[in-house]
């Protein structure tokens, strides 16, 4: 006859024979926890930290583990009682793009698939005979949202909750011809099944979300879910009004999207959508046009719910600010960009420089649409591409070389909002940035992150759009990339004197984390694959204190997902996506219905480029059997994996 002590740890093993999930809630770890060290009547012991132990990077030892995402980490859970739990890692995809999943309707829709602005499917008819829609292989920003009043979707059985995904672009068509920036940019909300017995997550309907009324979505990348429960996307490297009419990729993206060549408006893109997601697991969208027309990346709402900071994903890019006017409401507010000191460097243990902000404008997302409706470039401004010899114009640095500017009368507000980058360059932000990526807050110690992918160019002393004024002057490129740690306050006042209306201000930043640069491996990795490289995605867990950080690397044979605890310096790598994939839509969720969940997706497997001369041969067959012959990527989340759980004390 069992003991009453080994019938609940048994419970407990059955119980979680098949839990899928990151199990660190209040009402699943802890409890579960204690049933292996104390009566079931005693009191659960309360959580105190998380570590992730790091895992070998894969090897052409194990062709296999290259060739799609690996995971080898551990999580430890730490108990007030003093008693500790590991938990070994997996992953757990809801779909690989390419695949026909339930549209809610009783029918199917395929994942990632792509729209015209008539909702009617567009078809890849580029090798004759195989002719059919064209879908992406480039999901990138995701945000598993808190549970929405009223949420009914058919098919549930347990908690009814929801995510969004967006779907960044499309590497190439079945030709093999470059499709980059030439589809109008899918978003879809998933309604997923929460069993909450063990927190794992089941898709249960795709639903694709209509942007006719936003014109459309150029280059969705980075996301983040917003304080009031909103999936906030973005649109990267807006095209450039200037040479729109005879950019390629515009206008093949305008005759996918409307129809027709010339029916796309540059100024219509470049800016911040917002989704929201009804009860009915459908979603509706916004694009919010006074935020700044820059690269968007995935941008961080500050706890005040007012102020936004974003960082800017080109070359001469700037870090922005944006004050809304109102809480949750990002229809109106007031523009900023940085201003450095000029002491950046990427020693971490060196002295943080200092940010001021220089203010750009206010304006409502309304006006500066209708501005964008009816303004040409040239409306705003003239601009010379070598010296015109004329003191009226203005010397700036713009996407690593130098253009000549002057702006028209009484068009302040249309240049800052539609042509930002030119016009922070002409007020005297710092536009020196390269690939400045994700952002994310600690908001117990007030201090946001960014990512910076690549230093190098505009950051350095005699690149490639540097300027003595900039603000940076760094002696030399760091390729593999780093993290900026940026101090926040209140009481800041921007450059003319005036009072910034936010308690979450920027006033001074520092490199924390940083790759290594080093000479091509055994397996041509160019920077250290034991330190980051590239890092693109962050986010920060508040109750794990960790950061976690997905690479988008050209440095790294294989990119990799690593977590980063603040407060130990501990780096460790915790998933290798498969060889040439990016590592996207990054999202750290805390708690949701008890449940704790790690967000990650991968795009464009097998995209080989110089630095995977060395395992091209061997894994490229590997690949394209994996992941729709490199046409598919995965969207999903980290997990948990039952076979190493145990609940007795060491």
């Amino acid at each position: 006859m069992l003991d009453s002590t080994n019938a609940s740890r048994r419970q407990a093993l059955k119980f979680l024979a098949s839990v899928p999930m990151l199990p660190l809630g209040t009402s699943a770890a802890t409890s579960l926890l204690a049933l292996g060290t104390a009566p079931a009547a005693a009191a659960p012991a309360g959580f105190v930290s998380a570590t992730f132990s790091s895992m070998a990077a894969p090897s052409l030892a194990d062709p296999a583990a290259m060739a799609t995402t690996t995971v080898g980490s551990e999580l430890t859970v730490t108990l007030a009682d003093g008693g500790t739990q590991s938990f070994k890692l997996a992953y757990q995809p809801f779909f690989i793009t390419g695949d026909m999943v339930p549209n809610g309707k009783g029918g199917q829709i395929l994942a990632g698939g792509y729209y015209d602005i008539h909702n009617e499917p567009i078809i890849d008819t580029s090798v004759p005979g195989k002719e059919r829609q064209f879908f992406s292989d480039s999901p990138d920003g995701t945000s598993l949202l808190a549970p929405i009043a009223g949420a009914k979707v058919d098919g549930v059985k347990g908690e009814t909750v929801f995510a969004v995904v967006q779907f960044e672009y499309m590497s190439r068509d079945q030709k093999g011809d470059d499709t980059y920036g030439r589809m109008p940019s899918p978003i879809a909300v998933l309604t997923l099944d929460q069993d909450p017995g063990t927190g794992k997550l089941s898709l249960v309907k795709y639903h694709n979300v209509d942007t006719a009324q936003a014109h459309g979505l150029w280059i969705t990348c980075g996301a983040s879910l917003s304080p009031w429960n909103t999936h906030l996307s973005s649109e990267e490297y807006e095209p450039d009004a200037f040479s729109a009419s005879s950019n390629k990729q515009f206008l093949a993206y305008s005759k996918n999207l409307f129809g027709d060549e010339k029916a796309a408006n540059p100024y219509h893109y470049g800016h911040l959508p917002e989704v929201k997601v009804s009860a009915d697991g459908t979603g509706t969208l916004t694009k919010h046009y006074c935020i700044g027309r820059i690269s968007h990346e995935l941008v961080q709402v500050m706890p005040d719910q007012r102020t936004l900071l974003m960082g800017d994903d080109a070359t001469n890019g700037g870090l922005f600010m944006f004050v809304a006017d109102k809480e949750a409401d990002l229809s109106a507010g007031t523009l900023y960009v940085a201003k450095l000191g000029g002491k950046l460097s990427t020693d971490a243990a060196a002295p943080a420089d200092t940010i001021t902000w220089v203010k750009l404008g206010h304006a409502t997302s309304a006006e500066i649409e209708k501005l964008a409706d009816t303004l040409k470039p040239t409306d705003i401004m003239e601009i010379a591409k070598e010296d015109p010899k004329d003191p009226s114009y203005t010397r700036i640095a713009m996407g690593g070389s130098f253009h000549w500017v002057k702006l028209k009368p009484g068009m302040e507000k249309a240049a800052a909002f539609l042509e930002t980058h030119r016009y922070a360059a002409l007020m005297g932000g710092s536009m020196v940035f390269t690939k400045m990526e994700g952002t994310t807050v600690n908001t117990k110690e007030k201090v946001a992150y960014s990512a910076i992918s690549s230093i190098r160019d505009s950051m350095v002393k005699g690149g490639k759009g540097w300027y003595e004024t900039s603000g940076v002057a760094l002696n030399k490129p760091l390729e593999a990339g780093g993290i900026l740690a940026h101090t926040v306050s209140g009481g800041q006042k921007d450059s003319g004197g005036e009072a910034i209306a936010s308690e979450w201000v920027p006033f001074e930043t520092r490199f924390v984390l940083t790759g290594e640069d080093i000479t091509p491996d055994a397996l041509g990795n160019t920077a250290n694959p034991d330190k980051i490289g590239n890092p693109d995605n962050i986010k920060f867990s508040e109750r794990l204190r960790t950061l976690f950080i997905g690479e988008d690397s050209g440095m790294h044979v294989n990119n990799f997902l690593w977590a980063y605890n603040v407060d130990t310096k501990q780096l460790s790598r915790i998933m290798s996506v498969p060889a040439g994939a990016e590592s996207t839509g990054l999202h750290a969720v805390d708690e949701l219905n008890g449940w704790t969940y790690v967000m990650s997706n991968f795009q464009h497997p097998g995209d080989w480029e110089k630095i995977h001369a060395k395992v091209k041969d061997t894994l490229d067959p590997l690949v394209r059997a994996n992941y729709k012959d490199r046409f598919g990527a995965a969207v999903g989340y980290l997990t948990a994996d039952a076979t190493s759980i145990k609940l007795d004390k060491a």
